[in-house]
């Protein structure tokens, strides 16, 4: 049953986190493109946005199954699990408090012909830190000290 978890763990942090840091990282920069090409630019901004925000929710799995798979390795205790644990909560903050409301400020403003450049520049710095969140996230879940793979 563990290896059925830890699978379905990985599986969906690959296919929810994964989209979520691409379009978000893709955001900022085609915000700045879209005012000298604002047809095609504008739908693939809109559509970067709602992949962000559909995946956000679809990623609440990867915890859900992580603490399962915790549970059944018997490692909910292990402090590299607490760091993961505590740095997934911050990144999740991260995304729906920063992330994806300032990327709908973004578009409004696009939508609007209002885009200021600095709000681009902020979006893809909190884009960056949810990403190396996520980094150090999966880092600790390769290395994980006390692991028993012997890597």
């Amino acid at each position: 049953m563990t290896k059925f978890l830890l699978a379905v763990h990985v599986l969906a942090a690959i296919v929810a986190v994964g989209p979520v840091t691409v379009a978000a990282s893709m955001f900022p920069p085609l915000a700045r493109k879209v005012p000298a090409d604002p047809g095609e630019s504008l739908l693939n901004l809109a559509l970067l946005h709602r992949i962000c925000r559909v995946y956000a929710v679809v990623g609440v799995a990867v915890p859900v199954f992580g603490f399962a798979t915790a549970k059944n390795m018997g490692v909910l205790g292990d402090a590299w699990l607490i760091v993961s644990i505590a740095l997934t909560a911050v990144a999740a903050v991260v995304l729906g408090a920063l992330v994806l409301p300032r990327q709908g400020a973004v578009l409004r403003s696009v939508e609007d012909d209002v885009l200021d450049a600095r709000a681009t520049v902020r979006l893809a710095m909190v884009t960056g830190t949810f990403n190396l969140l996520w980094a150090a996230v999966t880092v600790l879940m390769i290395v994980r000290p006390g692991s028993t793979t012997g890597a």
